[in-house]
């Protein structure tokens, strides 16, 4: 399983990136606007700060209903950063969006199908040629659904059916998510920042580096 990190903040996409396990990022409207740029320009920066990533998620803004609407500001989104092959176009799980999703695959332009909660939804998705779906965890976990489980479900269909469309687990709020959905068959997880560094982490491995450093200590005297 890969990883993404879903976030806005230039900081926290840097220094997952030099750790070495990035590979991608995803971005919406709201992420951006805590970050008080505009849109356009920190899409800009993501694309150049990871050049080397496989995606870097923009996605339309929700004023974009029809998908006339989400295909002109797709074809804006893709000038950016010199129609930089990395970008992936970010759309809402709506029959407009699948529509915009089924233009944009034919032009060989990355897709995210996102919001989906159901299998249905995510096969959809796949059909209408979406390079990614997006389902959401912790959303169904706050309605005391298992997101989890969605994940596994979506994951069997597209193995029984053959479909090349990867599964990004979104909304990991915590470690457990990240281990259950590799174990689900999740292609990606899309993370921030925090559970980046949760998983990076176990007392364990603190106390022996702690006993390494005092046994060190010990043998320089």
């Amino acid at each position: 399983m890969k990883f993404f990190i879903d976030t806005a903040n230039v900081q926290d996409i840097q220094t997952a990136y030099k750790v070495g396990v990035l590979s991608g990022v995803t971005t919406n409207p709201s992420l951006v606007a805590k970050e008080g740029v505009k849109f356009e320009d920190r899409i800009e920066e993501i694309l150049k700060l990871v050049p080397d990533v496989e995606s870097v998620s923009a996605e339309v803004t929700p004023d974009a209903v029809s998908a006339e609407e989400m295909i002109a500001q797709a074809d804006e989104l893709i000038k950016i950063n010199n129609n930089d092959k990395n970008i992936t176009i970010k759309l809402p799980m709506t029959l407009a969006g699948l529509e915009a999703c089924r233009y944009l695959a034919n032009k060989g332009v990355k897709t995210n199908v996102t919001l989906i909660f159901t299998v249905n939804q995510a096969l959809l998705a796949a059909r209408a040629g979406a390079t990614y779906v997006s389902p959401f965890l912790g959303r169904l976990d706050d309605i005391s659904e298992d997101g989890v489980q969605l994940v596994s479900k979506v994951a069997e269909l597209f193995r029984i059916h053959n479909l090349d469309a990867q599964i990004i687990a979104a909304s990991v709020r915590h470690p457990d998510h990240v281990t259950r959905v590799a174990m689900a068959g999740a292609h990606i997880a899309t993370v921030p920042f925090s559970v980046i560094e949760q998983i990076s982490k176990h007392p364990l491995t603190d106390q022996g580096l702690e006993k390494f450093a005092a046994d060190w200590a010990k043998s320089v005297k």
